[in-house]
């Protein structure tokens, strides 16, 4: 009888356990899309936005300031503009952090492959080491969203993107990934 409670014990607790990455891998293998505004953290400034995001590897995030800054990725490059600076950056996406954030089955792969996926009190959470670079995924403990990540950017400096109002599954316009339209 010892044996028998013991037995369904752990079976609950492997269970409650395994749902959670499950759960979390369903969410995402359900979302095509994701529109959410966002808080980015890097070192002692904040900035905030709004951001589509399309899978596989498409963004467009318009930022809250005065300088009208946009970053957009077609899915190959990544472009960042504004009125501040002369000229817009652009970057390969394979050589940045998001071009593993934006990738849906990349995500996936990676679930399916770590152990556990660990959580706090506010996430679940797992991370990849990557060139040398750490990247935290976070997910909403509630409804298994992605809710944020933390990279470091190409100076070396830790940036936290926290997603808010997050919602799956909207029409969006494909002419809004095109990095033409947001070069000055």
């Amino acid at each position: 009888m010892k044996y028998l409670i013991l037995f369904f014990f752990v079976l609950a607790y492997t269970s409650s356990y395994a749902s959670s990455k499950d759960k979390i891998k369903n969410k995402l293998e359900k979302t095509n899309n994701v529109y959410f505004k966002f808080v980015q953290k890097i070192n002692d400034k904040t900035e905030k936005g709004e951001c589509k995001l399309l899978y596989p590897k498409k963004i467009y995030c318009k930022y809250d300031d005065i300088y009208e800054k946009v970053m957009v990725s077609n899915g190959i490059s990544l472009l960042i503009n504004s009125k501040k600076i002369k000229n817009y950056l652009n970057y390969k996406l394979k050589d940045t952090p998001l071009d593993l954030i934006l990738d849906k089955d990349y995500l996936l792969k990676k679930i399916d492959e770590i152990e556990s996926i660990k959580e706090n009190n506010e996430n679940y959470y797992f991370k990849i080491n990557h060139n040398e670079s750490l990247i935290t995924i976070f997910f909403d403990r509630e409804n298994y969203d992605l809710k944020g990540w933390t990279t470091k950017d190409i100076y070396q400096n830790e940036v936290e993107t926290y997603l808010l109002n997050i919602e799956t599954n909207l029409m969006i316009d494909e002419g809004i990934f095109t990095i033409q339209k947001y070069i000055n």
